[in-house]
């Protein structure tokens, strides 16, 4: 058997298989060198079908099936991985992968006591996962008491035992026992819990059906203070209106099962490989189609693993009446941007912010959007848009008067500019982007340069790793006419930022201040070759036709000047 235990998740991916072609010929070879190309690129429709091309022409190798089914259930399509499963099965390959569908496959069609019988045959997805699996499996067949001990068993048999106390309370609320549910969840049973989201909306379900609204909001205010989603905020406005909520978190044993795989995919999120978490997330949609978190997070995984086209459909199942729905139309656009469609994820959250836009982050995610494509003057309304709904102030909220302030400073609206640099790092204070980012503008209009200089060293000693603000360090101390000084912050910038044309100049600049000519020449003809905005680019050139000094000379501007220079 492939061993994919949890464990081993955690520190592996799930990479295409070795494929030997026992017949080879013309059409297998192409069907598997484009399978193998798409596998690499992780494009899981194009390897789906260029691996079932390549299995209809060697149907009895396994390496073939297991990538066709990997393939499928990536896409989704657990139905058509399903077919491929079972063949993989007859084979005797033990595959943690096809089990792993062929259980899902059973579950859906609440074959529980089937499922049962093959984990106890060794038929293994993991010992978690199999552990959990079972226990909900014994509650479908009606077995409370067994299910409940199974709950316990996993949850120590695996050494995750907050795992199983979860999956247990949840299973306890769902059968009715709100007081034993509540045993768990507040950790008078087995040891306090992790505060998730998904685990606090269950418990406040919970504390509802027993009358307790106001500890269930309680908890809800202790896990988050002021940035409440909405629906959580729903919830808060049922649970402070006396209402009794429903417990709809689990509501039947397949619920529960698909919340197995979800709980999974979320524990291996950011520490296993992004395409073996999706296969996960991907069961859990599954089973439980109208779960929008294991769908917002199947297309996260896979928007970080540039499958632009699949995320955005994945996106685009959160219905439009679903409290997550404004989180999927941000993961839309982001999408879209990123697969080099920025006016379509403008239009996206335009259209968001008309029926979302009393939500702050729908706001600010539209004034980045159109920050990144420099429209200005527009994402500055959506940074006031989002100000505005701000109702108390917070540590957090820096980031958006920094946009803000950056927004205006580019619009040479200087006086709209520097007070909410000043917000920001009243908000935040030592922030060195802001730091940066004022004392460089301080550096460029040559206002305050010793001011400055202070603010752009104060940066530094808070991140001394960034190149920008190294060389926001060197260009100050050139501006102040210390070019020794500034020539050696400057060379660590540009070995830090190599390629960055703006960097590369400044150094150029340094160089020929010190007199050193040859090198700055050199300096100016690498920032040309990184493609510099055009003015920049004209400046660069002409300083390579005449010199700098002549250039300053051309422009009216003062002389280079050492700061002890007495003359």
């Amino acid at each position: 058997m492939r061993p994919l235990t949890l464990a081993v998740a955690l520190s592996i991916g799930l990479a295409p298989l070795p494929v030997p072609a026992s017949e080879p010929d013309e059409g297998f070879a192409g069907a598997f060198l484009a399978a193998r190309h798409a596998s690499f690129r992780t494009d899981y429709a194009a390897a789906a079908e260029y691996y079932t091309r390549a299995l209809a022409r060697d149907r009895a190798n396994p390496g073939l099936m297991e990538n066709v089914v990997l393939a499928n259930t990536a896409l989704g399509a657990i139905d058509r991985a399903v077919p491929v499963a079972r063949r993989l099965k007859e084979f005797g390959d033990n595959s943690q992968l096809a089990n792993m569908v062929l259980m899902a496959a059973d579950l859906k069609a609440e074959n529980y006591d089937t499922v049962i019988s093959e984990i106890d045959a060794q038929q293994s997805v993991g010992p978690l996962v199999d552990g959990l699996v079972r226990a909900w499996s014994l509650l479908g067949t009606g077995k409370v008491e067994e299910a409940m001990a199974a709950f316990d068993e996993a949850a120590a048999a695996t050494g995750l035992s907050a795992f199983g106390l979860y999956h247990k309370a949840l299973a306890l609320a769902m059968v009715g026992d709100f007081e034993g549910a509540d045993e768990v969840f507040s950790g008078r049973d087995g040891g306090p819990l992790r505060l998730t989201r998904r685990g606090a909306i269950a418990h406040a379900q919970v504390l509802s059906q027993l009358g307790r609204n106001p500890a269930a909001v309680d908890l809800i205010h202790a896990g988050w203070t002021n940035d409440i989603d909405p629906g959580l905020e729903q919830l808060l406005a049922s649970l402070e209106a006396g209402d009794k909520i429903p417990f709809t978190q689990v509501r039947n044993v397949q619920d529960g099962l698909a919340e197995v795989f979800y709980t999974v995919a979320s524990a291996l999120e950011g520490e296993a490989a992004d395409s073996y978490t999706l296969l996960y997330s991907r069961i859990a949609q599954d089973l439980r189609p109208d779960h929008v978190d294991a769908i917002l997070l199947s297309a996260q995984l896979l928007e970080a693993q540039e499958q632009f086209e699949l995320a955005t459909q994945t996106y685009n199942s959160v219905p439009r009446d679903d409290a997550g729905f404004h989180v999927a139309e941000m993961g839309r656009a982001a999408a879209l941007s990123d697969s080099g469609q920025p006016d379509a994820a403008i239009e996206v959250l335009r259209a968001l912010a008309e029926t979302h836009g009393d939500i702050p982050v729908v706001q600010v995610t539209l004034g980045d959007a159109l920050r990144r494509e420099e429209r200005y003057a527009e994402a500055a309304e959506a940074y006031d848009a989002a100000i505005a709904l701000f109702e108390t102030e917070e540590r957090g909220q820096w980031i958006v008067y920094y946009a803000r302030a950056i927004c205006y400073e580019r619009e040479k609206k200087w006086d709209l500019a520097e007070p909410d640099f000043h917000k920001a790092l009243e908000l935040n204070p030592g922030q060195p982007q802001v730091l940066n980012y004022l004392g460089y503008s301080l550096v460029e209009m040559k206002t305050d340069l010793d001011k400055a200089l202070a603010m752009i060293e104060e940066a530094v000693a808070a991140s001394p790793g960034s190149g920008y603000i190294i060389d926001s360090l060197g260009w100050a101390l050139y501006r102040l006419g210390k070019y020794d000084e500034a020539v050696g912050h400057l060379e660590r910038a540009a070995e830090l930022m190599a390629v960055d044309p703006v960097v590369n100049d400044h150094l150029g600049d340094a160089y020929w201040a010190v007199g050193r000519q040859i090198e700055a020449r050199f300096q100016w003809h690498r920032a040309l070759s990184f493609d510099p905005e055009q003015e920049e680019a004209d400046r660069i050139r002409r300083k390579l036709e005449v010199g700098l000094d002549a250039v300053l000379k051309e422009e009216g501007a003062e002389p280079l000047k050492m700061a002890n220079d007495a003359n």
